[in-house]
């Protein structure tokens, strides 16, 4: 299995150090995104003429650092803080005590005794959709959460394996690197819609005092255009690596590969859950690529991860119904009935 038991450790090191390159990366497009914004609104407002829209930019880009470097510190604070809440609010998760559902709290719990890991909170999300995931960023939040439809759908062994698989992530480091990705994206994208909305209504203003630009606006729109960019292959460039590692380790906690192959297998198809934005799908167990977007995909295909289960963790693919005879191939119905016997060997009477 690509990067499986020797890599752990490296890979729990390598998520560390990419978590404080996403947040540094994430300072660098705030700075880029306010520089753009600053560009577009002198573009559009104009300056006193005689002064140059760019040099008025950088002075107020200057001028304004200190503040933007205070927001962005807080932004990441606050998304630190209440990212379980957020990520709750979005989906629809609910908490659920060992009270109201013991079998599932009971599962996790065993889990996390064979490992000497902090039991997490539980979540459900109302949600037809097969699918899970993990967030928070330290053991106070870390929260997995669960669809009704899995439930109702997934054998205990095969739901065991998904709660491992979720466990798997928080216990190398995912979660909380996922969790600054979608903080980064989450507040890129915002800007960058806003601006997108209302760059066709945008008209330059100029009269005797003051003086637009309609370059500085395109130039604004196009730094913006690009931050937005670089969030989303921040995004995208989170290694689809640890879904196998994920899986490994899912497996290492059960002992039972099968239950994760069959796990899969049933989730395939059925993941989407509906209203849930892209950047929460991303922390899911499954998120179904379609064709093109498989390229650009932060999950590997369920047949790759099968795949590799069968090659490297033992696994076997569950018994497959019989494929329906070939049309060909079939009896005929009058042979049929002609030939068909009742319960004692005699051709049943009209």
């Amino acid at each position: 299995m690509p990067g499986q038991a020797f890599g752990l450790y490296t890979h729990m090191r390598n998520n560390r150090i990419r978590s404080g390159f996403l947040i540094a990366g994430l300072f660098l497009l705030v700075y880029l995104t306010s520089y753009g914004l600053i560009l577009i609104a002198y573009g559009y407002g104009g300056v006193a003429r005689g002064q140059s829209v760019y040099s008025e930019t950088i002075h107020l880009f200057w001028s304004w650092f200190p503040f933007i470097t205070l927001a962005a510190t807080a932004w990441v604070f606050i998304g630190f803080k209440i990212n379980v809440g957020l990520i709750g609010a979005v989906t629809g998760a609910k908490g659920v005590t060992r009270e109201q559902n013991p079998k599932l709290y009971r599962m996790l719990e065993n889990l996390c005794i064979s490992r000497g890991l902090t039991v997490p909170r539980l979540s459900i999300v109302e949600s037809e959709a097969l699918n899970a995931f993990a967030s928070g960023v330290n053991d106070k939040q870390f929260t997995v959460t669960v669809t009704t439809g899995l439930i109702q759908t997934l054998t205990d062994d095969e739901i065991e394996a998904v709660l491992a698989h979720e466990l798997t992530h928080i216990r190398n480091g995912d979660v909380r690197m996922m969790i600054i990705a979608v903080v980064i994206a989450g507040v890129i994208s915002f800007i960058g819609e806003i601006i997108f909305r209302s760059v066709g209504r945008v008209r330059v203003s100029s009269n005797d005092d003051k003086k637009g630009s309609g370059v500085a606006i395109l130039l604004g729109v196009a730094i913006i255009a690009i931050s937005w960019l670089l969030a989303v292959v921040i995004r995208l460039s989170l290694s689809r690596s640890r879904e196998y590692l994920a899986d490994a380790g899912a497996v290492e906690l059960t002992k039972n590969p099968d239950a994760m192959i069959s796990a899969l297998l049933k989730i395939a198809g059925r993941a989407d859950i509906d209203g849930v934005p892209s950047g929460v799908m991303d922390m899911c167990f499954e998120n179904d690529p379609d064709d093109f977007a498989d390229l650009f995909s932060t999950h590997p295909s369920i047949t790759k991860r099968v795949q590799a289960l069968v090659e490297t963790a033992g696994g076997r693919m569950p018994a497959m119904p019989p494929h329906p005879p070939r049309m060909a191939e079939r009896q005929d119905l009058p042979t049929m009935v002609g030939t068909a016997r009742g319960p004692w060997g005699a051709r049943p009477q009209d």
